[in-house]
């Protein structure tokens, strides 16, 4: 079975299990666990930021950054289709009893500087003020699409003019560096916080990172234990998503890999595939996408609907060249 469902489901390499069986341990909630201290170090150097916070999965890590910005009753201002507004169960309203402002990113999800000032509201007697501003790069449900760093800047200028603080989703955020080509500390380099994922593209088996000022950082500790998230020996899971990090470099090979399948899907009747930004692969298909991905699955492809004639494929490290072939290959005996 090619599993393309999403950049989830790698498994742990050899190297990985290794170091997750060596590392060096200690009760993290006491701030005793040497490898995730390091893993924390690191993490914020790559991204250029005074701190970072380990937390089991990436919707923590929006939930504890929204809890941490914002005040009670504030709105926040989201792309209608993120994942913070979309996907994470209605959080904000539940963790951080905010409310969101969906505003139409347009067909690659990018708010505009101009999105942002129509959007604020001023706190006053009777509306709630803005409270922050939540981005998403790359963004999951646009395909993936890879937002270059000016225009984070010009929303960050925005939202700053107006007092506002931003956060990043980055779950996928070296996948974006590397279809832009510049560094990932370049993309969030005037955000307040960001958070980014060890468990998708890069390979770890658990966890995302959770970066920002010293300040921002040490308030986001509370919420994450709040939240359930205050781990002991959580060296064992932190020494992969270091080794995790080294593959950063390798994400171009994805993203060569996804342009290998929206090529040969897309020479596939009845399905057409735009070329992917990056490891994310929508296809629009004639048939029902329910239909569509079962079909797949007897031919021994796992793909993920999308809509209702959209399906998802997602390429990651532990598909090459000749698993893209092979599945091509399965998806048009599927439609046949």
């Amino acid at each position: 079975m090619i599993d393309l469902r999403s950049d989830t489901v790698t498994r742990p390499s050899d190297a990985m299990r290794e170091a997750a069986r060596d590392a060096e341990v200690g009760d993290d909630v006491y701030r005793e666990d040497p490898t995730v201290n390091e893993l924390e170090r690191r993490a914020a150097e790559i991204v250029g930021m005074e701190a970072a916070l380990y937390v089991p999965t990436g919707t923590m890590g929006n939930q504890a950054a929204v809890r941490t910005h914002t005040d009670r009753g504030q709105e926040v201002l989201v792309e209608e289709e993120s994942h913070v507004f979309k996907w994470e169960l209605a959080g904000l309203a539940q963790h951080s009893g905010v409310q969101t402002r969906p505003l139409d990113g347009g067909d690659r999800g990018v708010l505009t500087a101009e999105q942002v000032r129509e959007g604020y509201v001023e706190a006053d007697d009777h509306r709630p003020g803005t409270g922050l501003v939540c981005l998403e790069n790359t963004h999951n449900s646009k395909g993936g699409t890879a937002i270059a760093p000016e225009y984070v800047d010009e929303v960050c200028e925005a939202a700053h003019d107006l007092g506002v603080p931003v956060h990043l989703d980055g779950a996928r955020l070296f996948n974006a560096a590397t279809a832009i080509d510049v560094p990932g500390s370049r993309l969030v380099e005037n955000v307040d916080s960001v958070m980014f994922c060890l468990s998708k593209g890069l390979g770890a088996p658990v966890g995302s990172m959770l970066a920002g000022s010293e300040a921002f950082v040490e308030s986001a500790r509370r919420v994450r234990k709040l939240l359930g998230g205050g781990m002991r020996q959580a060296g064992v899971i932190a020494a992969p998503g270091l080794l995790a990090l080294e593959n950063r470099e390798r994400l171009a090979e994805d993203h060569e890999n996804a342009e290998r399948l929206a090529a040969g899907l897309d020479g596939i009747e009845g399905v057409r595939v735009p070329q992917p930004e990056t490891n994310i692969v929508v296809a629009e298909t004639d048939d029902p996408a329910e239909s569509f991905v079962a079909a797949c699955e007897a031919e021994g492809v796992l793909a993920g609907t999308f809509g209702e004639h959209r399906v998802r494929f997602v390429a990651h490290l532990d598909v090459d060249t000749e698993d893209v072939d092979r599945a091509i290959e399965a998806v048009e005996r599927a439609v046949a």
